[in-house]
């Protein structure tokens, strides 16, 4: 099944996995306005399926298991290319094979949007909240 990992420096912390055939048969990378994408296409209009899942996630599951209930993700054993998905929703499950190769590669990129540990600041946590008490107005003049 086609998938397509997304990443935008909007919402640092989110990596969107998106499944379902948006037309092309590989996935070109590139930076775009702070946004890593799989796909370039934009939103799944195929009636495909997005995820969200932490960064963090992704990251922890490399080397080792990772998470917990709905989305759980692991190394294959052997130094095998392989990092396993399990994906669960009331409507069923599903197993999926990534390359951790091209996982590894994919935060590398994002990485370099947000580095590790400046994703609070990417956020603007401070520029909205003034915002907000100010009545809503952008706080930046823009």
């Amino acid at each position: 099944m086609p998938a397509a990992l997304v990443y935008d420096a909007q919402d640092p912390f989110a990596v969107r996995v998106r499944f379902g055939d948006g037309g092309e048969d590989e996935f070109d990378r590139g930076l775009d306005d702070g946004a890593l994408h799989g796909l370039e296409d934009g939103p799944d209009e195929d009636g495909g399926v997005e995820w969200l899942l932490s960064r963090d996630l992704l990251r922890s599951g490399l080397t080792g298991p990772a998470g917990e209930g709905d989305v759980r993700l692991w190394p294959a054993r052997g130094g095998l290319d392989v990092l396993f998905l399990q994906l669960r929703a009331p409507s069923g499950e599903a197993l999926f094979e990534l390359s951790a190769a091209v996982v590894g590669d994919f935060l590398r990129e994002t990485e370099q949007l947000v580095a590790v540990g400046q994703e609070s600041e990417a956020l603007r946590v401070d520029d909205e909240l003034l915002a907000l008490l100010q009545g809503g107005s952008d706080p930046s003049g823009a």
